[in-house]
């Protein structure tokens, strides 16, 4: 049997502030596989956004182990989890951070235009993935001429540019109304249905969190439970990528 995409072994992290300790993450242990769509829940402080960090090679665990796409991070170097990081995860936050002096095709094309890939090459699949998340039309608008939901469609198409393995998203929408958040629910869910991405929610959401075919909740630093059940989510693509008349 394949090793699983994500294997955190007792996962501790603390931070100091004003010459204390702060322990955010007290022994997780968490194993994720390929295709898998996975909501984190919890309360405020849980440590959440913190554990996704340090799945995303973004914070280095103070103690314990994680594993990503066979490779044990810890033993890295910066340089090296760099390479990780931009070969196999995709970032989505709460906010967008688009840089606002280019329109959405050059936003979408920008990891790759770090990278150095040819750029005939990036428009097209940029094309493509904007095409993919109902923004086909909005190619040249720069971020201040669209609408929170069509910036989160960029930041979700930026995120799939090199094809990662791992799609991590931090409340990503936490900053939109509900109509807006339905669609970006239903284009996680066509990504991981007809690409097979791996995907990693963070979420206040409960209709979210409901949809989601296993819930991992935190408590304290701690996975207080995880729970797999069967969920139904019938979303076709069209639905998925095609905003309703009138919203955002």
């Amino acid at each position: 049997m394949p090793e699983p995409l994500v294997v955190a072994t007792n996962v501790q992290k603390s931070f100091r502030h004003m010459g204390r300790t702060l322990d955010v993450l007290r022994g997780v242990d968490l194993q994720i596989h390929d295709g898998e769509m996975v909501g984190i829940v919890g309360p405020s402080g849980a440590g959440k956004s913190t554990l996704l960090h340090c799945i995303g090679t973004l914070d280095i665990p103070t103690r314990g182990s994680i594993r990503l796409a066979g490779e044990e991070i810890m033993a890295l170097s910066g340089a090296r989890l760099a390479d990780l990081r931009n070969r196999s995860i995709g970032f989505v936050f709460q906010f967008h951070h688009l840089l606002p002096e280019f329109n959405a095709l050059e936003n979408v094309m920008m990891p790759g235009m770090v990278q150095g890939m040819p750029r005939p090459r990036l428009e097209t699949k940029a094309r493509a993935l904007l095409e993919e998340v109902g923004l086909a039309s909005r190619i040249s608008h720069r971020p201040g001429e669209l609408s929170g939901g069509e910036q989160q469609r960029v930041a979700l198409a930026r995120a799939l540019l090199l094809e990662p393995k791992l799609l991590l998203a931090d409340e990503p929408t936490g900053n939109l109304d509900s109509a807006t958040s339905d669609q970006i629910h239903d284009l996680f869910f066509a990504i991981n249905k007809q690409r097979g991405t791996t995907i990693v929610v963070v979420t206040h959401n409960p209709a979210l969190a409901g949809s989601m075919p296993r819930v991992v909740t935190l408590r304290d630093g701690r996975v207080e439970k995880d729970e797999r059940r069967d969920v139904d989510h019938r979303t076709s693509t069209q639905q998925a990528v095609e905003p309703a008349p009138g919203a955002s």
